[in-house]
């Protein structure tokens, strides 16, 4: 948790996940409205060139790089769980986290944090063993690399013994269980489609000190227009967008 006293709070969005000649999301348009980026690294989505210019719009914009790692599975979009080795794991978001870190250092900036996407991220809530392996990989690759997660999970648990950076994040654009997972996306009450409803449950948390980043999906349908009022509501309560981490 963090001190509800502390007015500020970070707006993340998943970007970079474009692939060749299909177009998914409007990166372009959610850039102004966020302060870090998590830019996908070419296992669930993006190819190099998507992946490039997603880190250019990030240092245009003055928002931070964050390499959201995945497993191997660019026909799911990363959101089916694979049971993978652990040392096959680490390996793998090794060569994500590395991968993007030099298109973003060749557009001015570098990776400043760490975060699962899809079935890995929930699947590091639970499992000790794959939670453990995201964070060697982070700790062999920058112990100084903060890793962004779900509040209470094995992920952060595991990251704060290991000395990183353990950072609790809220989405906005998804329900949970009383236990504070997130509803399964195959449930029809997975997703918090209404913008207004969104602001107001990113005011709540933000208010209550639940996470230090807010996360909406730049993949789902009006996107643009409920980060756009999300980032209203939370100015107007008096918080100051800015990334959690460094300068972009």
């Amino acid at each position: 948790m963090v001190p509800a006293t502390d007015r500020r709070i970070d707006l993340n969005a998943d970007l970079g996940e474009s692939f060749g000649r299909w177009t998914l999301g409007d990166d372009a348009a959610l850039l102004p409205l966020i302060s870090s980026a998590n830019v996908a690294c070419g296992f669930h989505a993006g190819d190099p060139l998507t992946l490039r210019r997603s880190c250019e719009g990030a240092v245009a914009n003055g928002v931070t790089i964050g390499a959201q790692v995945s497993y191997p599975d660019l026909m799911g979009f990363g959101r089916r769980f694979l049971d993978i080795a652990a040392d096959d794991l680490t390996a793998g978001v090794l060569y994500q986290i590395g991968a993007l870190d030099g298109l973003a250092r060749a557009a001015g900036s570098r990776v400043r944090y760490v975060k699962p996407h899809g079935a890995l991220y929930n699947t590091a809530v639970e499992d000790e063993g794959q939670a453990a392996a995201v964070v060697a990989a982070v700790v062999a690759y920058d112990p100084d690399l903060p890793l962004l997660g779900l509040p209470g999970s094995a992920l952060l648990r595991i990251a704060a013994d290991q000395g990183l950076r353990a950072v609790p994040e809220y989405f906005i654009d998804r329900n949970y269980t009383p236990d504070g997972r997130l509803v399964d996306r195959r449930r029809p009450d997975a997703m918090v489609t209404d913008a207004d409803e969104a602001a107001e449950r990113a005011v709540t948390a933000a208010s209550e000190g639940r996470a230090e980043s807010m996360c909406t999906h730049g993949d789902t349908p009006g996107a643009v227009a409920m980060a756009t009022t999300v980032r209203a509501a939370l100015v107007s309560a008096g918080f100051l967008i800015t990334p959690f981490v460094g300068a972009p």
